[in-house]
């Protein structure tokens, strides 16, 4: 598919809001991709469809995520709108057929993390975040240190995530625990 047969199926399932936040989160991927080695077009491609799910509500999500066997844990079915990352990631590849790996990993992984994360992954989340649609306390600093060493990012992302959550008495996703504690680690070796 092409970006604009793209773009075309994605007016049809996110709202003009989401829209215009995947737009931003595929021009902020492609710049970090140029800085990382990592294929600029992929990285656009790959933010355009990032919540390809985010449209469908949370019982839709919870069905499909049954019916795949894309729970992983518990917290999933207390959270079902985390699910839009997987559900989207299998949804990219049975209705739209695509089929590169690394685009659906890193929509799969781009709102909780994951233990193992390729650069492609790290660009997906951080982006997401980023974007400038986006206002939270630290953005600046986690625009920077995209900028300039993703695990680094990734580690004060998850923080600032977390933060978030322990503040509006969110559930924490046990994953996003684990993610954050591995790239605690790597920031220390």
């Amino acid at each position: 598919m092409n970006e604009a047969e793209i773009i075309s199926r994605l007016e049809n399932r996110l709202s003009s809001r989401r829209l215009q936040h995947s737009l931003e989160v595929a021009r902020v991927a492609r710049e970090l991709a140029s800085g990382y080695g990592v294929d600029p077009d992929k990285a656009y491609i790959t933010g355009l469809l990032h919540d390809y799910a985010k449209g469908l509500d949370g019982s839709e999500l919870l069905t499909i995520a049954r019916a795949q066997f894309l729970l992983e844990d518990e917290v999933d079915t207390c959270i079902p709108d985390l699910l839009h990352a997987p559900v989207g990631a299998y949804l990219l590849e049975t209705e739209l057929g695509i089929d590169d790996t690394e685009i659906l990993q890193a929509v799969k992984v781009h709102t909780l993390g994951a233990l193992e994360m390729s650069a492609l992954d790290k660009i997906i989340f951080l982006a997401d975040m980023i974007e400038p649609g986006r206002d939270f306390p630290g953005l600046q600093r986690l625009q920077c240190l995209a900028e300039r060493d993703l695990d680094r990012a990734m580690l004060f992302g998850l923080d600032s995530t977390i933060r978030y959550c322990l503040e509006q008495g969110r559930i924490l996703h046990p994953l996003t625990i684990r993610v954050r504690n591995r790239f605690l680690q790597y920031t220390k070796e």
